[in-house]
């Protein structure tokens, strides 16, 4: 079975951006704890850090991770068909 690499690319960077818009309202709503579970999930310390998001960073973040995934994506069903061929 092939994957139509342009269709798997574009599920990819779809699904990627509702996961950044996600994380991106629970930061906002949810500074402290989301700080506290960022330090947990990377063994560190990020609440004297702070959260500093402005909504042009967050349009601007989500449509490059989009991107990257999108890319991604695109290079997973390229080489899984490669291998199934």
């Amino acid at each position: 079975m092939k994957l139509n690499e342009k269709a798997f690319a574009l599920a990819c960077a779809a699904a990627f951006a509702i996961v950044w818009v996600v994380c991106s309202v629970l930061v906002m709503v949810m500074p402290d704890m989301m700080s506290s579970m960022t330090g947990n999930m990377l063994h560190t310390d990020w609440k004297s850090m702070g959260w500093h998001m402005s909504f042009i960073g967050v349009l601007i973040g989500g449509f490059l991770w989009a991107l990257l995934m999108g890319i991604t994506g695109w290079l997973i069903a390229k080489i899984y068909n490669m291998q199934s061929s």
